[in-house]
């Protein structure tokens, strides 16, 4: 049977819990036995000997919860985790009844796709680029998490899939290896298939661990819709996660202060996008 970090962890503790309740429960039937004795020296050693076992009882559950709490995060540091490789989605129909029609009608307009099956970096963020090292083309990422915080070792707190407005910020996390610090990757988010906002940025995290990108775009733009994230490493395309925001967002009060620039989306069409400074974006820091 294979465990995972987490899943030994929890076990563990378990296994912890259970021994603190097997000793209280030897002291509790040995305090009510002690009231059947009436010799006071041999009173007074089982006493001693059931507040032994109660006290020991105490230290183990502190040493349990102590060890649930902080267990995990130090085996990371030492034995970062490696996420499985995320295929690429390729578009494969199999129909399993082939129907013979009577008529054969000929269409006058031919429908184009406007997108490929797999994800591509449009060349408007590429020409960007300011990192001259080759990206290793094994790094992995998993399947993103999204969630409106995080904690201190980047995990999500209370992930969600549909998010209700009002928001402010999202974070979505991930686990990944085999990056080379310097090496360019880059944040793509879509709503409705329209690229709303990028972080294309060199690399400085480490070799493998977890990570995160956010979109901290003012609160009226955050307009419901469908929400996909696109991750790339160098102009590789490597994961791509989405979400869906409902309700009408709060109005702003305040002015205004980020400029829109002009980038081709894969439409080839002219969009207006969100570009912030490096200070806003992913945070690739391993867990400490």
């Amino acid at each position: 049977m294979n465990l995972d970090i987490a899943t030994t962890v929890r076990v563990i503790f378990v296994l912890i819990l259970f021994g603190v309740i097997f000793l209280f429960l030897n002291a509790w039937r040995g305090y009510q036995e002690l009231k059947k004795i009436h010799f006071y020296l041999k009173r007074q050693e089982i006493i001693r000997r059931l507040t032994s076992l109660v006290i020991i009882g105490f230290l183990i559950a502190i040493i349990g919860f102590l060890f649930n709490s902080f267990a995990e995060p130090i085996v990371y540091r030492y034995y970062p985790p490696s996420p499985t490789t995320t295929l690429t989605p390729t578009a494969s129909m199999t129909p399993t009844i082939t129907l013979t029609p009577t008529i054969t009608l000929t269409p006058t307009m031919t429908a184009t796709p406007l997108y490929t099956a797999t994800p591509f970096m449009p060349a408007a963020i590429s020409s960007g680029f300011t990192s001259t090292i080759t990206p290793n083309p094994k790094a992995v990422f998993s399947q993103i998490t999204f969630s409106r915080k995080i904690d201190k070792f980047i995990h999500p707190l209370k992930p969600e899939k549909v998010f209700q407005n009002p928001i402010s910020t999202v974070f979505g996390t991930f686990t990944y290896d085999n990056m080379i610090r310097g090496s360019q990757w880059t944040a793509l988010w879509f709503r409705n298939g329209e690229l709303i906002y990028s972080d294309p940025r060199p690399w400085d995290g480490e070799i493998g661990g977890y990570g995160y990108t956010d979109a901290q775009i003012p609160v009226e733009n955050w307009l419901p819709g469908t929400y996909e994230v696109q991750i790339y490493v160098g102009e590789i395309w490597k994961v791509s996660s989405s979400f869906e925001v409902t309700g009408n967002p709060i109005p702003s009060t305040l002015t205004p202060t980020l400029k829109p620039t002009f980038s081709i989306t894969p439409e080839g069409m002219s969009t207006p996008i969100f570009m912030k400074t490096p200070t806003i974006g992913s945070n690739n820091t391993p867990i400490p």
